[in-house]
């Protein structure tokens, strides 16, 4: 249990963000990414899917993925850990990491409807947060906002903010345009002299004040402002010609009504070049931080190129996508191009831990890093140098922190460098060889260390031709399908596998695909010799008609009434047409029935 208490402790190091210190952390962030080799992220959501709809044994990539879309268009996430971590010229045992974890909110600052005006809240994820110690008051009234990528866009067209203006040619001017700009200009002068230009003689703040407010002074935060009505964009190219005739310390900023149609101009005067250049950045950071939010991290991540460091990839990274970029795409090839795009390389720990035999076996990253402190000697020591005063410890501190270390022991056993090179003699694997594989994670996520060292490896590929699923079987149990299945057809003789996917369905797993083919063609046609399996209302279908209920996200029933509704869409015919894919299964992961009991 050492490890986790490592984790804990090196924790209070890490930066708390909130709308408060969100613009003096990014500029934090981006100084450290510079400098890391990897970036470490771990995100802590609203719930996760459960049932049939989590990811299974019997997934395919892309039905998994499909799952993990439900899962980030319904959730949302309240905190994001981003830890960047430098290995490569720190000694062999050290760590040096700098973890942030961000607080977010999908606050509709813009009153848009965006990011969102509802998501769906698990109360055992909340309970297990609040035993965490997770601080919903921070994460509500303080926590960052945001605007995916596609809906900054979107709200650019409808929210009109104040902003600079090309100054455009003089064009010719008719009287009444003449007589407008002098006026302007004679008010411009004469305003800013009070401020260029004080009166030395002293004669009290209270008529100082006073004579101001009869020039029509106002303040545009700490700075002497004057606003100028306008009626055409021909108004505002006069008043911008007149600012800009008067003297270079002027400043004016084009105040667009509700339509977007210019209202008024604020003149703003700057007191310095170097006053004038603070102000013209300030305006620009402004208008940036209205639309982007937390965003921006997201855009620092992607032009850093450095590699991201995840765990249960599929899941947090289709969240990212959906919050922080775009609407996912229908399926899984073009959600990895568009990732493609903003992230190039992508590690999940996952699947580097199952390069090294045993941990194949492994169910969650604490009984990983447990099994290698049992059976290897990599010491790793976590070196957080202190950012801040704004420490604390939260779970989704010690994940990232977890993976930032199960990373660093793989990476130190498999011989990973972040660039392909030599070291001592030895030859290192470049990072990319791992990148972009994401495996449907049916993994457990808050069990306690687990000893799995002398379990049965039974981790295998199998074709999806060799699934059925079967439903109508009354609650029996696996133990009781399995020797009640053999007396209803003699198909049934053959070796096979009985899981469980929710209380309704299970899955047979047989060893011959066409053992599998022959049995639904039996049953599509009706055979005579299945009357004892129609009789006690079993029914069963391939895997082309479970891939299409994920298909036509039919998450709102159970698994078999989903499935007994695509079924008889699905002819017998394309039964040998269907696509087959592989799955990663492993017969010793069963569905926990007692998430049923507790619902």
């Amino acid at each position: 249990m050492a490890a986790p208490r490592a984790a804990a402790a090196a924790a209070a190091s890490a930066k708390q963000v909130t709308r408060r210190n969100f613009a003096e952390a990014v500029r934090e962030l981006g100084a450290h990414l510079e400098s890391c080799d990897y970036v470490a992220v771990a995100a802590q959501k609203t719930g996760a899917p459960t049932g049939w709809r989590r990811a299974l044994p019997v997934d395919t990539a892309e039905t998994a993925y499909l799952k993990a879309k439900l899962a980030a268009e319904s959730f949302q996430p309240l905190q994001i850990a981003v830890c960047p971590f430098l290995l490569r010229n720190s000694s062999p045992s050290t760590l040096v990491a700098y973890p942030y974890n961000f607080h977010i909110f999908p606050r509709d600052e813009l009153q848009l409807g965006m990011p969102s005006y509802s998501f769906s809240c698990q109360s055992s994820y909340l309970s297990t947060m609040a035993n965490d110690g997770f601080d919903f008051n921070m994460c509500i009234y303080d926590g960052i906002s945001y605007l995916s990528r596609v809906q900054e866009s979107f709200a650019r067209q409808k929210v009109f903010t104040p902003h600079l203006r090309p100054l455009l040619p003089s064009q010719s001017t008719s009287v009444a345009d003449s007589v407008f700009k002098s006026r302007i200009k004679s008010r411009i002068m004469h305003w800013r002299k009070g401020y260029a230009e004080p009166n030395k003689k002293d004669d009290g703040s209270l008529v100082s004040s006073f004579s101001r407010l009869i020039l029509g002074g106002e303040t545009y935060g700490s700075r002497p402002s004057i606003s100028i009505d306008v009626c055409s964009d021909q108004q505002v190219q006069l008043v911008l010609e007149a600012a800009n005739h008067i003297s270079d310390d002027l400043v004016p900023l084009v105040v667009p009504d509700k339509a977007g149609a210019a209202r008024t101009v604020c003149v703003i005067f700057t007191s310095s070049k170097e006053d004038k250049n603070l102000l013209l950045m300030d305006i620009q950071q402004s208008t940036e931080e209205k639309f982007r939010g937390f965003r921006e991290v997201i855009d620092l991540l992607s032009s850093s190129q450095k590699p991201i460091v995840s765990y249960n990839c599929l899941n947090d990274l289709t969240m990212m996508h959906s919050k922080f970029l775009a609407p996912l795409p229908p399926n899984m090839h073009e959600f990895m191009c568009s990732l493609k795009m903003v992230f190039s390389n992508v590690v999940d720990v996952s699947h580097l831990w199952r390069q090294i035999g045993p941990l194949r076996k492994a169910k969650n990253i604490q009984a990983a890093l447990s099994y290698l402190q049992r059976q290897y000697f990599v010491p790793i020591e976590i070196k957080i140098p202190e950012q801040d005063g704004t420490s604390g410890v939260t779970k989704n501190e010690q994940n990232v922190l977890r993976i930032t270390k199960l990373f660093a022991k793989l990476s130190n056993l498999l011989k990973i460098s972040p660039e392909y090179q030599l070291k001592s003699g030895e030859q290192y694997a470049a990072v990319e060889e791992y990148c972009n594989v994401f495996y449907p994670s049916c993994m457990v996520e808050d069990s306690d260390d687990v000893d799995f060292a002398n379990e049965p490896d039974t981790a295998k590929a199998v074709s999806t031709d060799n699934i059925i699923f079967l439903w109508g079987f009354r609650g029996k149990s696996v133990k009781e399908l399995k020797s009640y299945l053999p007396g209803l057809h003699q198909i049934f003789s053959e070796d096979f596998e009985v899981k469980l996917l929710d209380k309704t369905c299970s899955a047979l797993i047989f060893r011959n695909s066409d053992t599998a083919m022959q049995l639904l063609k039996e049953i599509s046609s009706e055979s005579p010799s299945l009357n004892s399996f129609f009789s006690e209302g079993l029914k069963a279908a391939g895997f082309e008609v479970y891939r299409k209920v994920c298909r036509l996200g039919l998450w709102d029933s159970d698994l078999a009434e989903a499935l007994e509704g695509v079924s008889s869409e699905v002819a017998a015919s394309t039964l040998s047409e269907c696509n087959s894919s592989q799955i990663y299964w492993n017969s010793s992961l069963m569905l926990d029935l007692k998430e049923y009991l507790e619902c």
